[in-house]
């Protein structure tokens, strides 16, 4: 009996669980989890750990009469009962960002975004907007966008995604000062191209690649990094006249030999490209050299006054490149936040494995639900503000972060479960016939149980000699089979007496709630028959659920968002002769 929970340890148990239910459910939108509950309890109140299986249920069962609450009911019963705990709970989830290293020396913080634009933007892109946008903000400084787009060959930019960029900033509400396009400025790159050659610090170099590589590797310098400027700047205006073709000659900035970094021994700049075979999508075949990311990034970076850098570590050998061209031109390097790679459990964040996707027939578009595109995400029903306060989550520590779905989930319930209005949808819908009810009913159900101001959705039952007809979800046949009662969500209450194939018999039992709540009837949501609107639910795994959504729907307007009870959080695509929604999570 020392393992049994008394009286006294359990009104205990069971007060402490319902605190730490409650806080859980507050810090994820309104729906708690066992296990980090279980886990909590047994860290805070070691000695229920010797009655596990009595503490086991008491916990499952809390927890689903918490998550059966809405939201603003659950931070009442907190704010009533332990007001302290929701305050320590507010601090310590207000996060902010860590400041910026010696901001203080710069007369004006300046940040940047530089896509290329050869594709739509994905979660992994988010991080950098939101950090350098919130960055800029932070210190009044200047955020711009830059199109990183001299790449016609292997990462050949579309224009499609020129704009398609700017609407995904626009919607995570990321409005930039200043907007450059690399394609346009060419001539700037010339220029510098050729100050560097005449200050000896670069050389146009014709060797093999394969030879440079294998004579880099070993710490060889090649021969034409002794040539004399003359020669360099001979060389560098054939590159321009088409005495050279591609992959005949490129420029490349003088580094150490002997470098740690085989990469970043006499880095390449500018290159050779047969624009007749890869024009460029914005000026065509009006320039044949162009430089690579890190020459134009590098100068554009100090010509734009760029004060601090943000991306990923994947960036740090472009640096070390950088410092040496940096060093010849007689400029100081830019302060620099490399985070650690973001990945999400279940989706791929790389362009070249969605592309190849797309390709496949895999994914129809890049806005697949399958996806983490920021397309995919925004027809979801996931908010800009939840992918920034996520990020901000993240921040910019350097070490790497694997995100699941519901990291992101608990973010933008926090921000639609206040606002989202509810309505009943039956997924895969069979008919219950009810016996013995007593008269007509008008079912008027908040369309958002903690905001009646809103207004209500209104169903008509009209029995006919004592019977009425409704739809209820295949998927809930486990839930009532069996039961004492069942009650209909804002209805009454009946006692199932026969489950058929495609039919439901079941008879009226009366209409208190507190009836149905005393022997613990399970709530089921339910549409009359002969009423409704056909709707298709595309799922997160592109599959779609289909069914029937209440009459009140028809009323919806496309890029709503709404709650199907029971069923999850949707968008609304459009509304016809049938509901198109997208599911956005639970």
């Amino acid at each position: 009996m020392a393992n049994t929970l008394n009286p006294t340890e359990e009104k205990e148990a069971r007060e402490v669980i319902k605190k730490f239910v409650l806080l859980n459910a507050l810090r994820y939108g309104g729906k708690a989890s066992q296990k980090p509950v279980f886990g909590k309890l047994l860290g805070e109140y070691p000695q229920f750990r010797q009655k596990i299986k009595d503490v086991a249920p008491i916990v499952k069962e809390i927890v689903q009469e918490i998550n059966a609450l809405h939201l603003e009911q659950q931070k009442a019963i907190v704010e009533e009962k332990w007001p302290e705990a929701l305050t320590k709970e507010k601090t310590e989830e207000t996060k902010q960002l860590p400041p910026l290293p010696n901001a203080k020396k710069y007369e004006r913080v300046v940040t940047r975004f530089s896509p290329n634009p050869d594709f739509v933007l994905h979660l992994g892109s988010a991080r950098a907007i939101i950090l350098s946008y919130d960055y800029a903000k932070m210190y009044n400084g200047l955020f711009y966008l830059r199109f990183e787009d001299t790449d016609s060959k292997t990462k050949k930019p579309k224009l499609e995604f020129y704009n398609a960029i700017r609407d995904d900033l626009k919607w995570l509400g990321c409005k930039w000062d200043a907007e450059f396009i690399q394609s346009d400025r060419l001539q700037i790159y010339y220029e510098h191209a050729e100050e560097i050659l005449k200050n000896g610090n670069a050389y146009v170099c014709t060797c093999i690649r394969e030879v440079f590589q294998e004579k880099a590797k070993n710490s060889q310098s090649c021969p034409c990094r002794e040539l004399a400027v003359e020669e360099n700047l001979l060389r560098w205006n054939h590159m321009l006249d088409g005495t050279y073709g591609e992959g005949e000659a490129v420029v490349r900035i003088k580094t150490d030999v002997d470098h740690p970094n085989p990469a970043v021994r006499d880095w390449p700049a500018l290159r050779i490209v047969d624009t007749e075979k890869y024009p460029h999508p914005r000026v065509g075949s009006k320039y044949r050299v162009w430089p690579l990311y890190n020459f134009s990034t590098g100068i554009d970076d100090h010509l734009m006054g760029v004060t601090h850098i943000i991306r990923g570590k994947e960036h740090l050998t472009n640096q070390d490149r950088q410092e040496y061209m940096y060093q010849h031109f007689g400029w100081k390097y830019p302060e620099t936040i490399h985070y650690g790679r973001l990945k999400i459990t279940g989706a791929s964040l790389s362009k070249s494995e969605i592309v190849k996707g797309l390709n496949s027939g895999l994914y129809k578009h890049w806005d697949d639900p399958r996806l983490a595109t920021l397309a995919a995400l925004r027809k979801r029903g996931i908010t800009p503000e939840a992918i920034h306060s996520l990020m901000i989550d993240v921040g910019p520590k350097p070490a790497d972060v694997v995100l699941s779905w519901k990291n992101l989930y608990a973010h933008n319930r926090k921000q639609i479960d206040a606002t989202a209005k509810r309505y009943f949808f039956v997924h895969n819908p069979i008919k219950i016939t009810v016996n013995n009810v007593p008269h007509d009913f008008t079912a008027q159900i908040p369309l958002h149980p903690g905001h009646p101001e809103i207004g209500f959705r209104f169903f008509e039952v009209k029995p006919e000699d004592g019977e009425a007809a409704f739809l209820i979800s295949k998927d809930d046949l486990e839930v009532v089979e069996g039961k004492r009662a069942i009650r209909f969500m804002g209805l009454f209450n009946f006692k199932v007496e026969k489950i058929e194939k495609s039919l439901v018999q079941a008879t009226f039992l009366g209409e208190s709630y507190e009836e149905a709540k005393k022997v613990g009837a399970p709530l089921i949501h339910w549409i009359p028959c002969n009423s409704g609107v056909p709707c298709e639910v595309t799922m997160p795994d592109a599959s779609v659920a289909k069914g029937v959504s209440e009459e009140a729907c028809r009323s919806l307007n496309p890029n709503e968002i709404v709650q199907f009870q029971r069923f999850g959080f949707v968008r609304v695509d459009g509304v016809n002769k049938k509901l198109n929604v997208r599911f956005a999570h639970r």
